[in-house]
């Protein structure tokens, strides 16, 4: 468990008060906690069409990405990536979240609630870097526009 509490940890120092968002988790039936994006990071919002490709591809380069998170009620990814892309980006269909926005964390280790990690933190601030997770995006892309073709 010394992984999910070090990724406890880094998740809540994200949070204006560490000690509430940690008794928030704690509390809630779903084990989440709202958190601030645009401090330890930004998230990369993806449909699940486009997000689960992307995310083979992406393990295809890496053998540990940054923290990828699923909304399985909403069929959406988040990618966590280094704070200040959200204010970048511009690509047509996919949302971000960055400073000014919260986001729904789950506690780190549990599977409760619609929206969970597929890849955990690591508790060491991996994050998904933004020109491989673009690269990954437009092959995943490319790969689902030969799919319907075909």
């Amino acid at each position: 468990m010394t992984g999910a509490k070090t990724a406890l940890e880094w998740l809540a120092s994200a949070a204006p008060d560490p000690g509430a968002c940690r008794r928030e988790w704690e509390r809630s039936p779903l084990g989440t906690a709202l958190l601030p994006a645009g401090k330890a990071w930004d998230v990369v919002i993806l449909p699940d069409e486009l997000g689960c490709p992307t995310l083979d591809v992406v393990t295809r380069i890496l053998a540990r990405p940054g923290p990828v998170l699923v909304d399985v009620d909403h069929a959406r990814m988040g990618f966590l990536v280094p704070p200040g892309t959200a204010a970048g980006w511009l690509g047509t269909g996919i949302r971000t979240a960055g400073a000014g926005t919260w986001i729904v964390v789950p506690y780190p280790g549990r599977s409760t609630g619609t929206v969970r990690w597929l890849v955990p933190p690591d508790g060491l601030g991996t994050l998904t870097d933004l020109a491989l997770l673009e690269l990954a995006m437009h092959e995943a892309a490319a790969d689902l526009a030969r799919e319907r073709r075909n």
